[in-house]
């Protein structure tokens, strides 16, 4: 019989007018890695909040019980007692602390009262080698990387004897490699006996590293799915997330009517003044009407630099170069000449740079041309209320009305709110950095019969993703970059995971 370290029997969370969790269960094995997924929306970081003490007992139905005890967590530093630590995508660390402080804040090393900084230092390195993170503790955190970054916080669970780790999308943010060297360290923790528990939309990792998967939707739990029946397959998954059969993931468009260039750019380079050095390289591309062409490469190509450059150059780049709009030669000084022209933009970083989340649809739909719903410089109330509706109803947000805060939405219903704002400016050319990043399956294909929809109206897209597999099934070319540079085109019938590699790693 299995030894479960951890079992959540019939939990129920409600919150008002909504209920998020419904009678769940959910099991872990000891040294098991479990995944935990569905949809946006599902319940899976709810139930992690449950089990971590965020939502404290009392606030929920139903029973935890770890290491074969009955547990009623009332803050988190009571599941962190136990042995249970969570890290979430959005990293809880202390940007201008170093590496040693971050890792023992709040669990100083101490003789007597004081704290013993050469003894944290030392304890420091014994964490750093067991997540293979070769850096100085001394170092301040903000000098490193994402990836890097994401094992601190793991060396940091590990220094207060974890035995059941909670990880919330922990590859979201990381580039191919560090997500290997990610699901790897995972491995390695499972062989020294701690279970892990991972949140995760990316359904090939799952299939790559999952001993089960436990699939939640709509609050509650469909099944539990075992690697050594042969269940845990990207099909399979899939099924049971959206509760019925997705076939083909990237919609084909029935017809592609691909007409004259719109975009040109010709030997385009922008130097960033902060950096001291250029973050886009002689850059020549064309886009034409019709058309999604994908920029491939690895974090730090260049893709999101070039992105920023046409779209009315915000940071402020010294641009060289040439580029022409249906082929009128353009400078853009301000983004809001380049939104007049006819771009639009939607930013990878939807949270921070793209959404208000404390004001509802209703406002960040219109946000990003008001003239259009305006009248001598006066909002119409009305007007604003049927475009919102308008794109409420056409994306298919969900939504209990337009007057939600976007801030309680899924993350895939957030990024169709972007998309309606930018559509409301009435765009020819769409640049959608990252559209996908950190929503599921479901959600992800509605994105992307949007995005054909859009197509065969006549936009043309510049899609940036770090998924390969978004990059071929969407784009119908696509240029590759690295180091600034665009290291190759190539057409959709040519391209495969392989060659683009082989260009980005140039």
């Amino acid at each position: 019989m299995a030894n479960n370290i951890l079992e959540m029997h019939s939990i129920t969370k409600t919150f008002p007018g909504v209920k998020a969790l419904s009678d769940v269960n959910f099991k872990v094995e000891e040294g098991e890695i479990h995944c935990l997924i569905g949809e946006n929306g599902a319940g899976k970081s709810t139930l992690m909040k449950v089990l971590s003490g965020v939502y404290p007992y009392g606030e929920y139905e139903g029973d935890i019980v770890y290491q074969g005890k009955v547990q009623q967590f009332n803050k988190i530093s009571d599941s962190v007692e136990v042995g249970i630590a969570i890290i979430y995508q959005e990293l809880a660390l202390f940007p201008d602390l170093s590496v040693y402080e971050n890792i023992y804040i709040g669990n100083e090393v101490k003789k007597g009262s004081v704290i013993n900084w050469n003894q944290t230092i030392v304890k420091a390195k014994a964490m750093l080698n067991k997540v293979n993170l070769k850096v100085n503790p001394e170092v301040l955190i903000k000098d490193l990387g994402v990836g890097k970054q994401q094992l601190v916080e793991i060396a940091k669970a590990l220094s207060k004897d974890v035995k059941l780790l909670i990880l919330d999308e922990p590859t979201a943010a990381l580039n191919e490699d560090d997500s290997e060297n990610l699901l790897e360290l995972i491995k390695q923790l499972k062989k020294q006996g701690i279970s892990c528990i991972m949140i995760s939309h990316k359904l090939k990792e799952v299939v790559a590293i999952a001993d089960k998967a436990t699939v939640l939707r709509d609050g509650q739990t469909i099944c539990t799915l075992d690697a050594n029946k042969g269940e845990i397959n990207e099909r399979t998954i899939i099924k049971h997330m959206v509760g019925r059969e997705i076939n083909d993931i990237y919609p084909k468009r029935p017809e592609k009517k691909i007409g004259d260039t719109v975009l040109e750019l010709v030997n385009w380079s922008a130097y960033d003044s902060q950096l001291g050095r250029d973050v886009v390289k002689e850059a020549s591309l064309t886009l034409r009407k019709g058309e999604i062409i994908g920029l491939a490469g690895l974090m730090g190509s260049g893709r999101t630099e070039l992105a920023l450059s046409i779209f009315g150059n915000p940071k402020n780049y010294k641009l060289r170069g040439d580029l022409a709009l249906n082929g009128q030669p353009r400078k853009f000084k301000h983004t809001s000449e380049a939104i007049k022209a006819g771009i639009a933009y939607v930013t990878e970083d939807r949270k921070g740079n793209g959404l208000f989340l404390l004001q509802n649809i209703t406002n960040n739909v219109s946000a990003a041309k008001l003239s259009g719903i305006s009248n001598n410089g006066i909002i119409n109330d009305n007007e604003e209320i049927k475009v919102a509706e308008y794109y409420k109803e056409s994306l298919h947000i969900k939504a209990s009305s337009i007057e939600q805060h976007v801030g309680k939405l899924s993350g895939g219903n957030q990024q169709k709110v972007s998309l309606g704002k930018w559509l409301f400016v009435g765009p020819n050319i769409l640049i959608l950095d990252e559209p996908t990043r950190g929503i599921d399956v479901g959600a992800k294909f509605e994105i992307y019969s949007v995005m054909n929809k859009l197509i065969e109206q006549g936009l043309s897209i510049i899609m940036i993703s770090s998924e390969l597999g978004e990059v071929l099934g969407m784009s119908d070319r696509v240029y590759v970059m690295a180091e600034g540079r665009i290291k190759g085109e190539l057409a959709a019938a040519e391209a495969d995971q392989e060659k683009i590699m082989e260009l980005a790693t140039q």
